[in-house]
């Protein structure tokens, strides 16, 4: 299927796997970009090197083209910007709208850069800046979400920009990338159901608990981290629903601290981290103290396996996903069923 989107970055399909930290890893990202699909690796939680063997991991796995998704506001961004130059990265993926100047460079040395938005306002910036297309969130996404659907933001977007546009937020099947490109879309991004793939590592107990979820157990809290957070309701979240400011922040600075020891950040980085997601939001210290405690509780859960200590970040199509097929398989079922609806949306016409 040709679209936008496979012509700008050289990849088969309109499918891109999203950058999911301690999910999107060198195995499940060359899955997915053999599958024809963009794979994007997460590094937010990486170090400088760990990130580097990562890229080379997913280079020794396939000649596909991928992407690395960066956190813009992190210390050492300039870093690992031209790491991924020189590592030779198709993509750059960034959760927060990137800076003119770190866009500036990336396209000076042929990265193409797509930043994901969740906002009408946000995607009109960053395709002023620069970028070379734009993923679009809806409120159904998993992580960090907004609350506007899909279905009304991704044509505000479309008619906002001449850049692609990708859609996020819902998708699962052949029968949602049909209904994106109907909106105008170029392609849609997956995070949920690529997490519940046999390529993901994610533990086999987690994605139990994910297929065993319907619909309404997938909420939206900001008991972790201060911010709208949609994620699988369980005892863990609906505890720190329960916890006052003292026992919050509490568990915060335990995490924090087991989050330095893995990731090498100093406190000092962290301070300065913490700085920067404060700007902007009505976050008191208390918050961003748990928002540097968000990546040990996804770690607990997608790596260690522990529903009781972790949380599990999903998009509320996992009440609706049943099966765990290998990227080959899943990305295949979607564009034989995307061709099968348009083939009988033309009949019926």
């Amino acid at each position: 299927m040709d679209t936008a989107l496979t012509r700008l970055v050289g990849v088969r399909h309109p499918v891109v796997q999203t950058g999911m930290g301690w999910v999107a890893g060198p195995r499940l990202v060359s899955a997915a970009a053999n599958a024809g699909a963009l794979g994007i690796l997460a590094s937010a939680t990486m170090t400088l090197d760990q990130l580097r063997d990562a890229i080379r991991d997913v280079a020794s796995r396939t000649t596909a083209p991928f992407g690395v998704n960066l956190r813009a506001d992190a210390g050492d961004a300039a870093d690992r910007v031209r790491l991924l130059i020189d590592e030779g990265v198709r993509v750059a993926s960034f959760a927060l709208a990137p800076s003119p100047e770190l866009i500036a460079v990336l396209k000076s040395a042929g990265v193409l850069v797509i930043p994901s938005v969740g906002a009408r306002r946000h995607a009109e910036k960053v395709a002023a800046w620069g970028a070379d297309a734009v993923i679009v969130q809806g409120g159904e996404g998993g992580g960090h979400t907004g609350e506007v659907a899909t279905t009304v933001l991704l044509p505000q977007v479309v008619d906002a920009v001449d850049i692609p546009v990708v859609a996020a937020g819902g998708f699962f099947d052949g029968r949602g990338l049909v209904a994106a490109l109907a909106y105008g879309a170029a392609g849609v991004a997956m995070g949920t159901r690529f997490l519940l793939t046999s390529d993901s590592t994610v533990p086999d107990a987690v994605k139990a608990r994910y297929l065993a979820a319907a619909v309404g157990d997938v909420t939206v809290t900001r008991a972790v981290d201060g911010l709208p957070h949609r994620m699988l309701r369980t005892d863990l979240v609906a505890s720190l629903e329960r916890a006052g400011r003292a026992g919050a922040l509490l568990q915060a600075l335990r995490g924090a601290v087991a989050y330095r020891g893995l990731s090498g950040v100093t406190w000092r980085g962290m301070l300065r981290d913490g700085r920067a997601l404060r700007h902007g939001k009505d976050l008191t210290w208390s918050q961003v103290l748990l928002a540097a405690n968000t990546p040990m509780l996804l770690r607990a859960a997608m790596v260690e396996g522990r529903t009781d200590r972790g949380v599990m970040a999903s998009g509320q199509v996992a009440g609706v996903i049943d099966d765990l097929p290998s990227c080959a398989e899943l990305v295949d079922r979607i564009m034989k069923e995307a061709e099968e609806v348009r083939e009988r949306l033309t009949a019926r016409r």
